[in-house]
């Protein structure tokens, strides 16, 4: 089985992005290619996922939204961050979809603990967080605070993955603040990036972490030329 690994330069619009990928997949899932993961960035946009509320979508007239087949909810994609598009084949990886969703974060937490960066999973809120709490001193009180590093947001079509993952490398925070993220609202949660937390790293070396760490969880990968 081999999978193929492949990056774009600049920003690669969001439509024509999304038909490559489910073309990619079909063919997968008939043999006719092999899988992929393809590096990426977008243009400033909003994605509204299956589960996403209407009412989390802050500012419609901000950036253009995007209706998408992906599960969860309203999240934001643009420059500075690392988008990573998923097409595997789980018929021949065990068909656990629980499974592979660990997977996934476990590459993205195994990325970013290249940086020093601590990523971590919560229970019932799917992606990779980052606690900032600070604990308090004598006469304070302590400042729980954690924050959002790292989306995940995948279909299954025949047992084909697609759609995929995203790294806050070094977007622009304040995008976020047209939509609910991923529809979570609560005091002390919030949205982080490597830059946010002092780690100034350019892309090229995040895309060197992430293959070295998507080896250790999935296996080997060949380098090919992007599908746009």
């Amino acid at each position: 089985m081999t999978t193929e690994w492949a990056i774009s330069e600049g920003l690669v619009g969001y439509p024509e992005a999304v038909a490559a990928m489910e073309s990619r997949a079909a063919a997968i899932a008939t043999g006719e290619a092999n899988e992929l993961i393809w590096l990426l960035e977008h243009p400033p946009l909003y994605t509204k996922g299956a589960s996403a509320q209407d009412g989390d979508l802050l500012d419609p007239t901000r950036f253009p939204v995007f209706d998408t087949q992906r599960g969860g909810q309203f999240t934001y994609h643009g420059p500075g961050q690392r988008v990573a598009y998923v097409m595997l084949d789980l018929t021949k990886r065990g068909r656990d979809v629980k499974q592979f969703v660990c997977s996934l974060e476990d590459w993205v937490i195994q990325t970013l603990a290249t940086f020093n960066v601590k990523g971590e999973r919560r229970k019932g809120r799917v992606g990779v967080w980052v606690d900032r709490t600070r604990p308090g001193g004598p006469n304070t009180i302590k400042n729980v605070r954690e924050d959002k590093i790292a989306a995940i947001g995948v279909r299954l079509k025949r047992w084909v993955s697609y759609h995929g993952i995203s790294i806050n490398v070094e977007p622009d925070l304040s995008h976020f603040g047209g939509i609910t993220p991923c529809g979570i609202a609560e005091p002390g949660l919030g949205v982080t990036s490597l830059e946010d937390l002092g780690q100034l790293i350019p892309m090229h070396e995040v895309d060197v972490a992430m293959k070295v760490a998507f080896e250790r969880v999935f296996g080997e990968v060949v380098r090919v030329a992007p599908p746009l």
